[in-house]
């Protein structure tokens, strides 16, 4: 990957897209599997599972995370920097069939997430350093962005995170509970849409997560469904923690 100036890729171009961000709640923990599974069996009174996964609850996600040449996006996870962002590229199941881009942005404990599909042929082309090609031949927003900060920022793969998530919905005051188990780091970027790559889990034995997210206010019925002894709202990112993993196991990071 190389770097230029922006001014030079933004000649002739200029972004047209004007939504505002609306940052959403976004509440985190880290659980012990005992405690998480009270908090499922009480969510299951109140909430439906989400649309998209299996008869149990449950799917698979893969994400590939981008970060500059200076590490910007994992320094800021550990400064504790009220505004940031990071890039990623997802996708769902054991299987790459669609791809999508995210741009996900935090504000304080608020977060705001933009995302487009993304063809196999224009992810292949951001690997193999042909992002000019992907930039001049969409028309989508976020990929023009995503292109640009790899040009000019130097952004580039650095870790693949997978997990299981469980995650239930209330649709009408738009929150979303999920619950998310064996998350796991791995360095061989070049396997990331076959799943066939070796995995370092990234939590503590028994520990997963729990993600709150809502716009405005949490309801009280949901709040008391939470409740658990030692349940402690807590800022991390699986992104940083994968990076870590990676680190203290002294895997190198392609």
């Amino acid at each position: 990957m190389f770097r230029t100036k922006r001014k030079d890729i933004l000649s002739g171009w200029e972004g047209k897209e004007s939504t505002v961000p609306k940052y959403r709640n976004e509440w985190k923990y880290c659980e012990k599997e005992a405690d998480l599974l009270a908090v499922k069996e009480r969510l299951l009174g109140i909430l439906d599972y989400d649309f998209h996964a299996g008869a149990d609850g449950k799917y698979t996600i893969q994400s590939l995370y981008f970060d500059d040449y200076r590490n910007t996006c994992a320094r800021d996870n550990v400064s504790g920097e009220g505004k940031r962002f990071k890039y990623r590229i997802r996708y769902y199941g054991s299987e790459a069939e669609t791809l999508w881009l995210e741009k996900k942005e935090k504000k304080n404990s608020g977060c705001f997430k933009r995302k487009c599909s993304l063809l196999i042929q224009e992810y292949q082309n951001i690997i193999d350093g042909k992002v000019m090609d992907v930039f001049w031949g969409t028309q989508k927003q976020l990929l023009k962005e995503f292109c640009i900060d790899i040009v000019t920022r130097g952004f580039n793969p650095k870790v693949i995170i997978s997990y299981q998530r469980e995650a239930f919905v209330e649709p009408i005051a738009n929150i979303r509970i999920t619950l998310d188990y064996n998350i796991s780091a791995s360095s061989e970027i070049g396997r990331f849409l076959n799943g066939g790559y070796f995995r370092i889990p990234v939590m503590e034995k028994e520990k997963h997560i729990l993600e709150v997210k809502f716009d405005e206010v949490l309801p009280s019925y949901i709040k008391t469904a939470l409740q658990s002894d030692g349940l402690l709202q807590q800022s991390f990112s699986k992104y940083y923690l994968g990076r870590l993993a990676l680190q203290d196991k002294k895997v190198s990071i392609v």
